[in-house]
């Protein structure tokens, strides 16, 4: 049998999600991935990493100040392959079958996506022929795009994004339990609150909190006995991981939340929120099986604690408490995460099945 050739398009000069680095990692039976040299993971650089952030931030903001309405689509190089895979943007190229991945509505353009000019720009893009599928990350983002583009409804279909399971996972028996906040954006992911909710389990139970992300030096010097770290390497978050018991994550604002299934490959039931910005939480997270989630229906801030995040942060003491109280729940918890990720919608072997379906069908016709 012939191998399916699949071009990987990426918006930016290099790409920066683990879904394409576990994509390549883990290739569909019968595929071959081309334009994957770059492909590194998610950048750990704090330089580089702001330096990529500030670009594109205002790429964006400029383009939106001049009413440019302009898709986020690009022509990938003729070369010998069947097929385009964008990396959550859109495709150029009229001779070749395309499909992309999008993980959120704004992927599809650089500016004016809310716009209906932006929006009539897309829609001839996505109505082309040679567009076979738009493969949202999640059921609540395919909910967001019909609601835009209803016209493409056939081409809509969900591929949950995959990691892979850790073989020979050995659950550490801390004296201490160890519980983790990881998460590159500080501030938007809930930073603040994780900080506040890890000290108070640490006076109360005397827990080792541990934080991986872009903290301030006034903030590390306010919580001087939680562990602190800066960005690291993915191998180096990996070792954290392992040696960790539960997952707390208060985030707020967020389009998926790669680092839920990382840590669930781990075995680390979450702690969590579901909010109007976090539609997809609900669709990784199952309530008192994978971890606990509740909702939050007041807008929290980034940067301070009031009312609304000491609510917050009482409830994730609370929820977190319970866990750490009764080790039966959790080592439930840790084997229902493992299944999931071995087995479930979120699964490798799920993730390839659907793919290479729908590689095949792109290239019939």
């Amino acid at each position: 049998m012939n191998k399916i050739k699949v071009y990987l398009q990426y918006p930016w000069k290099f790409p920066d999600s683990p879904y394409y680095k576990y994509l390549i990692q883990d290739v569909p039976e019968g595929i071959v991935y081309q334009n994957v040299e770059k492909q590194k993971g998610v950048i750990t650089s704090k330089r580089f990493f702001w330096f990529s952030n500030f670009l594109k931030r205002n790429i964006r903001r400029y383009s939106d100040k001049l009413n440019l309405n302009i898709p986020n689509a690009h022509l990938s190089p003729k070369g010998n392959y069947d097929l385009i895979h964008c990396a959550h943007c859109l495709s150029k190229n009229k001779d070749k079958p395309w499909v992309a991945d999008i993980e959120m509505t704004p992927s599809f353009a650089i500016s004016g996506w809310d716009k209906k000019k932006g929006q009539n720009k897309i829609r001839k893009i996505l109505l082309r022929k040679n567009c076979k599928k738009i493969l949202p990350w999640a059921e609540s983002i395919k909910e967001d795009i019909l609601k835009i583009y209803p016209e493409i409804k056939n081409k809509v279909e969900v591929v949950y994004p995959a990691v892979p399971e850790i073989k020979n996972l050995k659950k550490p028996k801390n004296k201490k339990l160890k519980i983790i906040f990881v998460a590159r954006y500080f501030d938007i992911k809930g930073g603040l609150i994780a900080l506040e909710v890890l000290e108070r389990l640490r006076q109360k139970y005397g827990i080792t909190g541990i934080v991986i992300s872009n903290v301030s030096d006034v903030l590390k010097k306010k919580y001087s006995k939680i562990k602190i770290y800066d960005l690291m390497p993915h191998k180096e978050v990996c070792k954290l991981l392992e040696n960790s018991d539960l997952f707390l994550y208060p985030g707020s604002l967020d389009t998926f939340g790669f680092s839920l299934l990382e840590a669930m490959a781990f075995g680390l039931p979450i702690i969590t929120i579901n909010t109007t910005w976090t539609k997809s939480r609900n669709e990784i997270i199952e309530n008192e099986k994978t971890g606990i989630i509740f909702d939050v229906t007041k807008k929290l801030s980034f940067n301070k604690i009031e009312e609304a995040e000491e609510k917050v942060i009482e409830k994730l003491v609370e929820n977190t408490s319970r866990l750490i109280e009764n080790k039966n729940i959790r080592d439930k918890m840790s084997k229902e995460c493992i299944k999931m990720i071995k087995d479930g919608k979120f699964s490798i072997k799920e993730r390839n099945k659907k793919l290479r379906k729908i590689y095949e069908n792109a290239i019939k016709n």
